[in-house]
């Protein structure tokens, strides 16, 4: 008598599982967890929708302790295959704000990765990890100033940019605020810490040799790599284009929204150090304590240091780059363009209504806003006011209040472009200007086209709360990420997508303005506000 007779079905389906299983044996999961040789060790990524992604790359070395204040050290090399997974480390940073309507719609709470000083990471976006493919490579700087955010944000995803330009994306994050901009060489420090004013550019220059080392293994072209960025990621494009260091290791240039002009000066610099060692009541030859005070108790005595001069009414000192004479040995745009990146293209931007995401009176009257004119343009506030509602009868007055402000701020970019423009005309590389005029369509359109409104576009994004899944918007990006795409790969932002667009010169100053219902050209937009606030220089943006 036959005791067990075998069910067809589950014989296939136990055979269908050891087949399976010995499939994933033999690494059958390659494909989804791909590995990586760089110069340091193996990395494991994974697939997302085609595109590998590693995140969380070291490229320097944990700068807490003995490194703390120094310039980026070499990454330690691992055995064995490390994950990149997920995020790494986010630098020591005050939490953003969220009781402002503009910080929500920019996500600039959500920082995922943990926070700590071993900061020294990129994130890789990919479409082909041939190492004969030579993509080209963008890599993005966050914005935030020189205090805040990180490539670990939404906004700095790159994968619809990878899948759609088939380039590599690299989002870079480095040392922020005292971390990266403590200037102790003028406070009594040892020698070894002369460039501490400047270390968290000295970061971006090692993250840029990193990608030149490695971004072959990625399938990228170490030949073909422009680096970007908004705001703070803007200014650092920008100081990027006058450092040494970073000198060949990219070749093309987006500046969006943050043109820095010239760094801090070293006795403000000093001020500003001054100020926060005596917070800490310790002195800039106290450096090994310095070292050791943990990296929490820093970020409060910094926080403490700004608090306590605003209740004195005075400006609180911020730590930003300093011009230390080495490692950036010059303001980055002043008096005139860097010679050393004088062969790197350039496209230099702003948005219509910048400073809209600063302003908080939005039940602001047109008598509010000719108090806040008169002590800019004295007796012409009417004539100056009346102006700006032609141009834009339907504006509230808080609109044309940010608009007057931008219009104000906009001399450092407009200074930056001119400058590159004549280094052209002597035979260097060309810039392109760019103003983005379409309005967000946050909060019924109120902060109109505001600070930051491109930089999901640029990325061929428009999920954020800047943007949203419409159609105009869809347009608008298609057109802005394809003529990046073109200029990561040409040196030409040039494409059918969009009008001719010529290169800016003084005798145009021609802009490719992005608008709804369609986008266009115009030689010298805008011209009587430059004009305007050449004669009334206000900041520079």
């Amino acid at each position: 008598m036959t005791l067990f007779q075998p069910n067809r079905r589950a014989l296939l389906g136990a055979a269908g599982a050891s087949f399976f299983m010995a499939g994933v044996a033999r690494g059958a999961t390659t494909d989804i967890f791909p590995i990586v040789e760089t110069r340091a060790g193996k990395l494991r990524g994974l697939v997302s929708g085609g595109i590998k992604v590693f995140k969380g790359v070291p490229y320097g070395a944990d700068t807490s302790g003995r490194n703390r204040f120094r310039p980026p050290q070499p990454v330690k090399p691992w055995a064995g295959v490390r994950d990149a997974l997920d995020y790494g480390q986010i630098p020591p940073q005050t939490p953003g704000d969220r009781r402002a309507d503009y910080a929500n719609l920019i996500y600039l709470d959500i920082q995922p990765g943990g926070m700590g000083e071993d900061c020294l990471n990129l994130n890789i976006w990919t479409p082909d990890l041939t190492r004969t493919a030579r993509k080209p490579v963008i890599v993005r700087f966050h914005g935030g100033g020189f205090y805040g955010g990180s490539s670990n944000s939404p906004g700095m995803d790159g994968e619809m940019m990878a899948r759609f330009a088939d380039c590599v994306v690299v989002s870079v994050n480095q040392r922020l605020s005292a971390f990266g901009f403590l200037h102790l060489a003028d406070s009594g420090a040892p020698a070894e810490f002369a460039q501490s004013g400047v270390a968290g550019l000295s970061d971006l220059a090692a993250a840029l040799a990193w990608v030149r080392d490695n971004i072959e293994a990625f399938g990228g072209d170490p030949g073909k790599v422009m680096i970007m960025g908004q705001s703070g990621g803007g200014a650092k494009v920008s100081a990027m284009m006058a450092m040494p260091a970073a000198k060949g290791l990219f070749h093309r240039a987006v500046q969006q929204s943050g043109a820095m002009i010239r760094v801090a000066p070293r006795e403000r610099a000093k001020q500003t150090t001054d100020a926060f060692l005596k917070t800490l009541n310790l002195g800039g030859g106290d450096i090994r304590k310095l070292q050791a005070v943990p990296f929490y108790d820093l970020l409060s005595a910094q926080a403490d240091m700004e608090a306590s001069a605003r209740i004195r009414g005075e400006a609180p000192g911020s730590f930003t780059p300093v011009l230390d004479g080495v490692a950036l040995p010059r303001h980055p745009f002043d008096p005139d363009a860097p010679a050393i990146s004088a062969d790197v293209p350039m496209i230099v931007s702003t948005t219509l209504d910048e400073r809209s995401y600063r302003q908080r009176d939005f039940d602001q009257t047109w008598d509010g806003v000719k108090a806040m004119l008169k002590p800019r343009v004295g007796a012409d506030a009417d004539a100056v006011l009346d102006r700006y509602r032609q141009e834009d009868p339907a504006a509230s007055p808080y609109l044309i209040q940010a608009r007057i402000i931008s219009d104000q701020g906009r001399g450092a970019s407009f200074a930056m472009a001119e400058r590159k423009a004549a280094q052209a005309a002597q035979g260097g590389a060309p810039v392109w200007v760019y103003l983005w005029k379409s309005p967000s369509p946050a909060w019924g359109g109120r902060y109109g086209a505001t600070h930051g409104v491109d930089v999901g576009p640029s990325a061929r994004e428009i999920r954020g709360a800047l943007q949203g899944p419409e159609a105009n918007n869809m347009r608008l990006a298609d057109e802005l990420s394809s003529a990046l795409a073109a200029f990561v790969k040409t040196g030409d932002p040039n494409t059918p997508k969009l009008p001719a667009w010529a290169p800016y010169d003084r005798a145009r100053r021609t802009t490719m303005v992005f608008d709804n219902p369609r986008s266009h050209a115009e030689a010298d937009y805008r011209a009587d506000f430059r004009a305007l606030w050449l004669r009334y220089p206000g900041p520079a943006a």
